[in-house]
């Protein structure tokens, strides 16, 4: 699961300009570093806060941990690009750092998945709802995620096993077996392909819940539509963070992979690649950043606890939205009438 670090092969073999991924990379994730780590752990903070009390809640607590610990793995990133480490940090972020930073930017991904999924059960089939939303199964599945995406990823801290000599720039493939790169390659397309699958569901999810909302409207079901257009609103922000987040990098994801195990690419078009790679990919690592403003508009009790926690009145904000709930259902009213 883990990618090569921004490492050049031998000089005779390619030359190329470290400027990029030793200079302005680092500097742009000590930012997503720093903001990272306050949002989340403000964000943990409140989720203590908050009760277990319907699935998506818990999903979006697994969420929290998995952006988190996935910020932590930021530092020894910068570290080795930069060469400011010792030689063995450039290891360490092959074998263990960089694992830890995919797997839990899957396991986001995947419980972002989960959230919509039990969105769209609880608008377009809601009575199919109650096991599947149930507190427990959404542990238990929660359990089994992380499970499935840790076995994934730790066959390649363990055939990450080659000896290495001391040197300050580590290819990271050269220190996978031959097993280890056959896995690197099989995992990482695993890995796209439950990224696809996951952002083709969202796109269903949406489509299947904005009919819904249009068939509730021309039904004038007004007490349950403005509950469906948030429902809505927020499948459309996950969505959008997907297209901003994800999409570019695991689009350039399959051509990286294959340029580094296999030998039919020049180094111009390796450098290429691993600049897209590493531009895609930061914005991949900024999805920490852009979570806990999902969690605000997702998730009522969060943003319930929030206020309260900053002293911010909630009062004013809930009697503009039941006051325009009343004039809508006014206008519905009316026009039945008519």
């Amino acid at each position: 699961m883990t990618n090569s670090t921004t490492t050049p092969p031998p000089e005779d073999a390619c030359s190329r300009n470290t400027l990029i991924t030793q200079r302005v990379i680092p500097v742009l994730y000590c930012t997503v570093f720093v903001m990272g780590i306050l949002l989340n752990g403000v964000s943990g903070w409140i989720f203590l806060y908050v009760p277990n009390s319907k699935s998506f809640i818990v999903y979006l607590k697994n969420i929290v941990v998995a952006d988190f610990l996935m910020s932590l793995t930021f530092p020894f990133k910068i570290l080795s690009d930069t060469g400011l480490g010792p030689w063995q940090l450039n290891v360490f972020v092959c074998r263990v750092s960089a694992v830890f930073f995919y797997t839990n930017m899957y396991v986001s991904i995947v419980f972002f998945g989960l959230i919509s999924f039990d969105r769209y059960y609880k608008i377009v089939k809601p009575l199919l709802t109650p096991f599947i939303q149930s507190v427990n199964y959404s542990k238990a599945l929660s359990v089994t995620v992380w499970m499935l995406i840790l076995l994934l990823g730790i066959p390649n801290i363990i055939l990450t096993n080659q000896s290495v000599r001391e040197e300050r720039r580590i290819n990271c493939m050269d220190l996978k077996s031959q097993l280890g790169q056959k896995w690197h390659k099989a995992s990482n397309y695993i890995c796209v392909g439950i990224f696809w699958i996951v952002f083709s569901l969202l796109i269903i999810f949406y489509a299947a819940i904005t009919r819904k909302i249009f068939k509730s409207h021309l039904k004038s079901r007004t007490n349950s539509i403005l509950v469906k257009k948030k429902s809505s609103r927020n499948i459309f922000s996950i969505v959008f963070v997907f297209v901003i987040c994800f999409v570019p990098y695991h689009t350039a994801r399959i051509p990286y992979t294959k340029s580094q195990t296999e030998e039919d690419y020049s180094c111009q078009s390796k450098e290429v690649l691993l600049y897209v790679k590493e531009f895609t990919l930061l914005l991949s690592a900024a999805n920490v950043c852009l979570d806990p403003i999902i969690y605000f508009f997702l998730c009522q009790p969060f943003r319930e606890t929030l206020c309260k926690k900053l002293n911010i009145p909630l009062k004013a904000r809930h009697d503009l939205e039941t006051s325009k709930t009343k004039r809508e259902n006014m206008a519905h009213e009316s026009t039945d009438t008519l």
